[in-house]
């Protein structure tokens, strides 16, 4: 089965009102590749006005992060729904950086996961480990075991994407082997998880993903296309990632 690609941006805390001008430009270069789903998860301040701009383009805008519930006495948190009505397509969930700094557990981004089927998004949900526990040989469990705790059950409508946390942000990338080994290792478990709803379960690549090495990367099996973090604040380097499926 070959899985339709998506790039995705993560913006993570950067962004004003000036960014639209970023935005149109995406929004011009996705009409051109047609072969590829592209998203935005801009920060929560300009999500509406995104999809707002974005709405008939051929790009999709997702959020951050979610809360579990769908309303409530939760005071700074933005549920599914509200995503969802702002027009989100998509949310991102467990990213390392959430996991670290806002001490979020498995069960906590499956709550979340959750949340987000139940408002009609797609979860993209991460998973990664850090250099440690690579160096020690850990990788697939520490892997499996945040995929088995994180997941939502049934036929959910999710994505999941590795990031080695080790190489967020810090301009270093796995060999094409390692993430062909760990791609394989959670295709893998997805099909013994969801059945062969799994092998449809697209797989993304996040942690330094640039112009630069996205061919290479994007060319590995079971690689279903890109989370990208930094390189999608400027449209040009964010299209040029998108433009190796043509």
């Amino acid at each position: 089965m070959t899985n339709r690609p998506l790039v995705a941006g993560n913006w993570k805390m950067h962004g004003l009102k000036a960014s639209a001008g970023e935005l149109q430009k995406i929004i011009a270069g996705a009409q051109k590749l047609s072969h590829v789903d592209l998203m935005v998860c801009p920060p929560a301040t300009l999500l509406a006005d995104f999809a707002a701009a974005a709405r008939g383009s051929r790009l999709a805008i997702g959020g951050q992060d979610c809360h579990a519930l769908a309303a409530g006495a939760c005071t700074g948190d933005i549920s599914a729904e509200m995503l969802k009505d702002a027009g989100a397509q998509a949310v991102i969930v467990g990213h390392s950086e959430r996991r670290q700094h806002h001490n979020e557990t498995d069960a906590a981004v499956r709550a979340k996961a959750l949340a987000a089927g139940r408002a009609g998004l797609l979860a993209i949900v991460c998973v990664g480990e850090t250099r440690a526990q690579r160096d020690a040989g850990d990788a697939c469990s520490v892997v499996r075991a945040q995929l088995d705790g994180s997941l939502p059950g049934g036929a959910a409508d999710v994505a999941v994407a590795y990031e080695p946390v080790w190489a967020i942000g810090s301009g270093l990338t796995p060999t094409a082997h390692d993430i062909a080994d760990m791609h394989g290792f959670i295709r893998r478990h997805l099909a013994s998880y969801y059945g062969e709803a799994g092998r449809g379960t697209r797989i993304l690549y996040g942690g330094s993903v640039k112009p630069e090495n996205a061919k290479e990367l994007m060319a590995v099996e079971h690689v279903d296309g890109a989370l990208v973090g930094g390189a999608s604040l400027k449209a040009e380097e964010f299209l040029a990632i998108a433009g190796v499926y043509g």
